[in-house]
């Protein structure tokens, strides 16, 4: 079985652990002991202030193996992208030109800077060990932070959005970047990542950056290949999101040209679909029904989600967890739980 939960100070050493294995470039984890500690001290205080509007906070979760009791994975959520500044993507745009004199018109797809994502929640962070042979764990790890943010709304705004991280070769470079952000930056990929930490929501991007649209036409082929093209790591997070209810093809990332993924809260299934229903022993059950897979999580205050199979809950006033998921979570029978299908 696995549980997540709020990241701990005691699972820094996981983290670190998993930093070292990620790929250069793909900024999905802080990768110094110093970056991380700082990431797991701001989630520690962000899930323990109290909230009126969002703003400066991150909330970390880790998966963890109850078998084992290894912490395998780990996913976070940003309270507003850009609370302390801008942040910036490329907008796919599509300019129409017409000349009456040659009677032509045609359609120019281009990309303008933008800062329409700023304020919304930013999901990030998704890292799961052994992700090619992951099963229902990876779905519970993308998931149980936006059950978190359902029951606890207002820490969230009501946009959420996820960059994917864009193709790279084996050295880490991007053609993308080489084709448009190194002219302004004036260095390579890997060390603009370096110098922007992962960042979207710096100065110098505004400063250095072009302001006016880019013709994507005019860009080198293998720039407009891979534009909006996800990264081999980043298939099994694009698999989840998407059945999740995220979409594609609005906004790109302004340095790898991978894709973002963004959705309103009522058009995600952890939103829309999820139920409140008291915990019943599933001994009480009756044992010929067929079972259903659910994510289920606590509550706000003591925040836990496991996967569990129980039989279905949407005509039932109750669910049916075994003992092991109800000591996961947390509760007993007669407490309030909320599930959603997986």
């Amino acid at each position: 079985m696995y549980v997540v939960r709020p990241v701990d100070r005691a699972d820094i050493g996981a983290l670190e652990a998993m930093a070292a294995v990620s790929i250069p470039g793909l900024h999905t984890l802080p990768r110094t002991r110093e970056a991380i500690v700082a990431a797991v001290e701001r989630s520690i205080a962000s899930f323990a202030a109290h909230v009126d509007i969002p703003s400066e906070e991150s909330y970390q979760f880790v998966l963890e193996d109850l078998r084992s009791r290894e912490v395998v994975g780990t996913a976070a959520i940003h309270a507003s992208a850009g609370s302390n500044g801008t942040y910036f993507a490329f907008r796919n745009d599509v300019i129409q030109q017409v000349s009456r004199d040659l009677n032509i018109s045609h359609s120019v797809h281009a990309l303008t800077l933008c800062s329409e994502l700023t304020a919304c929640s930013h999901l990030s962070g998704f890292y799961i060990r052994h992700r090619e042979t992951a099963g229902q764990e990876a779905a519970l790890l993308s998931r149980a932070r936006l059950l978190y943010a359902m029951l606890a709304p207002h820490r969230f705004g009501d946009r959420f959005f996820v960059p994917l991280a864009g193709v790279t070769d084996a050295n880490g470079q991007s053609a993308f970047w080489n084709a448009l952000g190194r002219k302004f930056f004036k260095m390579d990929f890997l060390d603009a990542e370096r110098v922007i930490d992962g960042a979207r929501n710096r100065t110098l991007i505004v400063e250095l950056m072009p302001h006016y649209p880019v013709y994507v036409p005019l860009l080198p082929e293998d720039a407009q290949a891979v534009l909006g093209q996800i990264h081999p790591s980043g298939q099994l997070a694009f698999k989840l999101l998407t059945q999740e209810g995220f979409e594609a093809d609005e906004y790109i990332d302004i340095f790898d040209g991978g894709p973002i993924l963004q959705a309103h809260k009522n058009s995600l299934r952890s939103f829309c679909g999820s139920q409140l229903r008291q915990v019943e022993n599933a001994g009480r059950a009756a044992g010929t029904e067929e079972l259903v897979t659910y994510a289920v999580a606590s509550t706000e205050q003591n925040f836990r989600a496991v996967i569990a199979a129980c039989p279905p809950v949407e005509t039932a006033q109750a669910i049916c967890l075994p003992r092991d998921a109800q000591q996961a979570l947390g509760v007993s029978a007669g407490d309030t739980v909320t599930c959603v299908r997986i």
